[in-house]
C-alpha cells in the first residue's frame, strides 16, 4: 500500500484542536505548547518507583505500565502532549534482534552487523509483534481526553549506528567505516530499517497517536554531504511511507545545526532544533513551510529560577517570528534535573506566551 493510499488516522477532534496540533499545522495557537523529549522517565520519583525491579524492555512491554508513565508528566507538569513511553530499539527487539538495555551502558547488540548475511537478522516487523503497543496506545487516547499523544521511533542512521557498533559509541568507527567502505551493503541495512521504523509508526498512529516523532539521536556526527548521500533517502522513506494519514511528523536530532536544511528536505512538518543554534536561525536554514521544536539547553533547569526564566524568554524572542513553535528542550529531560523546575518551565511559558 503506497502513502496515497494509507488509510487516514481517526482524529478525535479534542486533541486535533489543541495547541500542540495546531502549532505543528502552523495555525493560531491560545499559547506555545510545550512539552519535553524524555519527560517521562528518570527525572520523576513517581516513575523510579513503578520501574523499580522492571528492567527497561520488559516494562516497554506492559500496556498498563507504559499508560502509567506515560500519563505521569501530564499529570505533574501539565504539558500540552504526551509522549509514548518505549525505546528506539523496542522494534529491533520485537522481530528478534538480540540486544538487552544494560543500565548505565544504553542498547548493547549481541551480534552485530558487520557483513551482508547478517542481515538476515532483520526481518519484517508486523503489528502482531508489538501488540502491546497498540494495547498500551488505546488505553492512553482513553485517559488522555484532549491531550495529544506523539509516538516516535529511532531514524534508521541512529537505529544503524546502534547494530553495528553493537552499543553505543562516540566516534561510530564501524557504522563509517560501512558507510564509506561498503556503501551498498550501508544503503540496503538502512533501506530495510526504514521499512522496519515506517511500520512501528504506522502502529502507532492507527492505535490512535495523534504526531510521530523520528529521533536522529546521532545523525549530528556526520557531514552533510555524507547525510545527504547516505542517510538522507532511508529518513525520507519513513517519513513518505506515513504521509498519507495526515497526522504531525517531527524530525529531531542531536548537533545537527548544519544538518537542518537536509532534516527539513528529508519530508518532516516539524523540524526539531538543539540548543546551539537559535530558533530564528534555525528557521532560515529550514526554510519556509515548517513549524519548529526546540530548543532551551536541558543544563539550565539547574541554574536559579530568575535565570530559567530569562534563557526561556530568549528562546521565545528568538521563536516569536515562526510560522509554528512548539517550546521543548534542546535534548531530553537530564535525570537528575527537578521536576519542579519542568512544571514551573511550563507555566512560564504558557503564561508569557497566552494571546
Amino acid at each position: 500500500m503506497s502513502a496515497n493510499d494509507a488509510p487516514r488516522a481517526q482524529q478525535p477532534s479534542a486533541p486535533y484542536e489543541s495547541a500542540f496540533l495546531k502549532a505543528c499545522r502552523r495555525e493560531p495557537v491560545p499559547h506555545t505548547p510545550v512539552w519535553f523529549m524524555r519527560q517521562a522517565g528518570r527525572s520523576l520519583p513517581e516513575y523510579r518507583k513503578v520501574r523499580e525491579g522492571i528492567g527497561m524492555l520488559e516494562s516497554c512491554m506492559r500496556p498498563e505500565l507504559v499508560t502509567e508513565i506515560t500519563l505521569q508528566p501530564v499529570r505533574r507538569h501539565g504539558v500540552d502532549a504526551a509522549i509514548y513511553f518505549s525505546d528506539i530499539v523496542v522494534p529491533l527487539k520485537a522481530i528478534g534482534v538480540d540486544l538487552d538495555i544494560k543500565p548505565g551502558i544504553g542498547p548493547v547488540v549481541e551480534s552485530p552487523i558487520r557483513a551482508r548475511a547478517d542481515l538476515a537478522q532483520l526481518r519484517d516487523l508486523t503489528p502482531e509483534d508489538v501488540s502491546y503497543v497498540t494495547e498500551a496506545i488505546g488505553l492512553l487516547t482513553r485517559e488522555l481526553g484532549a491531550t495529544p499523544l506523539i509516538g516516535f521511533a529511532g531514524a534508521p542512521f541512529t537505529l544503524a549506528s546502534y547494530l553495528v557498533e553493537g552499543g553505543p559509541s562516540r566516534t561510530y568507527e564501524n557504522a563509517k567505516a560501512m558507510m564509506y567502505g561498503d556503501p551498498g551493503l550501508w544503503a540496503d541495512l538502512l533501506d530495510r530499517l526504514a521499512d522496519i521504523t515506517a511500520a512501528f509508526l504506522k502502529v502507532q498512529i492507527e492505535a490512535g497517536a495523534s504526531a510521530v516523532q523520528l529521533f536522529d539521536s546521532w545523525a549530528g556526527a556526520l557531514a552533510p554531504v555524507d547525510y545527504r548521500r547516505s542517510v538522507l533517502p532511508a529518513s525520507a522513506k519513513v517519513f513518505e511511507a506515513v504521509a498519507g494519514y495526515g497526522v504531525p511528523r517531527i524530525h529531531f536530532g542531536v548537533g545537527t545545526g548544519e544538518l537542518l536544511p537536509l532534516m527539513s528536505e528529508a519530508g518532516a512538518d516539524v523540524v526539531g532544533v538543539d540548543w546551539r543554534v537559535p530558533m530564528d536561525e534555525a528557521a532560515r536554514r529550514v526554510g519556509p513551510g515548517k513549524a519548529l521544536q526546540g530548543n532551551l539547553d536541558p543544563t539550565v533547569l539547574f541554574a536559579p529560577t530568575e535565570a530559567v526564566e530569562a534563557k526561556t524568554l530568549e528562546v521565545l524572542d528568538s521563536a516569536k517570528d515562526l510560522e509554528g513553535h512548539i517550546f521543548n528542550l534542546g535534548h531530553g529531560v537530564m535525570p537528575s534535573t527537578d521536576p519542579d523546575a519542568l512544571t514551573r518551565l511550563v507555566e512560564h511559558v504558557h503564561t508569557q506566551t497566552a494571546r
